[in-house]
């Protein structure tokens, strides 16, 4: 029961009225009082801390799309709501900003952003039976319960797929790989990476390691300098990529670079030095110069509101309010049991691509990859060999 019931018997008995009235026709998160007339989407990630960014594009890209549903008159009648709550990536903090969104009557939740905090909430949303849509979070075991759904790849399969980018499209043979392994994606993308590259017949000539936070990669660099590879993997995030970007230059490494999804924003945290990166690629679901129309009025809405270009947190956070969105269309129910059974039979042009969920809740949908070139983002075309 989500509502308090405390003063007087008449008060009690009439609650429980509404509530059971609610209630009829299904089962779940959905008893909402019996009003229709509004579908909140509880969502939650870091607005504060070192990853504000994430969070705050999440929260950006979902409201624009709460915006747009909104204004084409809503769903099966329905308006939505977007209800936001800082969890500063922490799991704690995620459990309690979990909570305050249920006190709050949420249809459906949106989050989180991270993988440890999808990893403390996914269970409480199986044990209420609430619909869960991570835009980002991609540790592989965020989906094991049925009702957690994902829009972005998980770890492993990034690391599947950037190794067949590497050794088929690129034709490397020998490897090097710098990764975090302090954080599951860095070690999730890497282990799947090496055993991918291992199966396709290349080498890994150089191995190393950070912890998340590091500033000084020297010493790693160095010794991958010395085992000459063909390429380097930095399996991370954009404030690392960033330092490791400088510091080859300033040792003189003249090897190309691939990075993963994290890297969106690389550009931006190395400012005029964005140069630094020709050359570099990395997998991203979401091209903010993609010609696609449904992308371009995107952005153009993104950066009105928000004075920014949106990153692929936004991107995959305004796919995932659609994919809400069109779940709750084709259910004609709130009642969560309707949701998850729509969710695996619909199919969403979103813009990071045309994509559907498959019975575990993972996405089908093709990867991006972004080469930059004069310190600028342009799509690279990974189906064309270049060696």
């Amino acid at each position: 029961m989500r509502k308090m019931m405390k003063k007087t018997i008449a008060v009690c008995m009439a609650a429980m009225m509404a509530m059971s009235i609610a209630a009829c026709g299904g089962t779940g998160g959905s008893a909402k009082g019996g009003d229709d007339s509004t579908f909140i989407i509880g969502s939650m990630g870091p607005t504060s801390g070192a990853n504000a960014s994430y969070g705050t594009s999440v929260k950006n890209g979902a409201q624009i799309a709460v915006d747009e549903i909104n204004e084409a008159g809503g769903i099966n009648g329905t308006k939505f709501e977007l209800k936001f709550e800082d969890d500063q990536a922490d799991a704690g903090v995620a459990a309690n900003a979990y909570s305050k969104l249920y006190s709050d009557n949420m249809d459906a939740l949106l989050g989180a952003t991270t993988s440890n905090a999808c990893q403390a909430v996914n269970k409480l949303a199986q044990k209420d039976n609430i619909l869960m849509v991570t835009p980002s979070g991609s540790t592989k075991d965020i989906t094991d319960p049925d009702n957690v759904f994902r829009i972005c790849f998980t770890d492993p399969l990034q690391g599947e797929k950037i190794a067949d980018l590497v050794t088929d499209t690129l034709g490397y043979k020998n490897i090097a790989v710098l990764y975090d392994v302090s954080s599951d994606y860095g070690v999730g993308i890497h282990d799947a990476f090496v055993k991918q590259v291992k199966a396709k017949g290349a080498k890994i000539v150089s191995d190393q390691s950070f912890t998340s936070g590091d500033k000084d990669f020297n010493t790693q660099l160095t010794s991958i300098k010395s085992a000459k590879p063909d390429v380097i993997f930095v399996p991370g995030y954009y404030q690392e990529a960033s330092f490791i970007l400088t510091q080859a230059k300033q040792l003189g490494i003249d090897i190309p670079f691939v990075g993963s999804d994290g890297w969106d924003g690389v550009t931006t945290q190395l400012g005029t030095n964005a140069n630094i990166a020709n050359g570099a690629i990395f997998l991203s679901p979401f091209f903010s110069a993609d010609s696609a129309e449904n992308v371009k009025n995107f952005v153009a809405k993104y950066q009105e509101e928000y004075k920014a270009v949106p990153d692929q947190f936004a991107a995959d956070a305004y796919d995932g309010v659609y994919a809400i969105a069109k779940a709750y269309e084709k259910a004609g129910s709130k009642d969560t049991n309707a949701l998850i059974k729509a969710m695996k039979e619909i199919e969403v042009e979103g813009v990071t691509g045309k994509f559907s969920f498959d019975k575990t809740g993972e996405p089908n949908k093709d990867a991006k990859y972004i080469q930059i070139q004069k310190g600028e983002y342009t799509i690279f075309n990974a189906n064309k060999k270049t060696k």
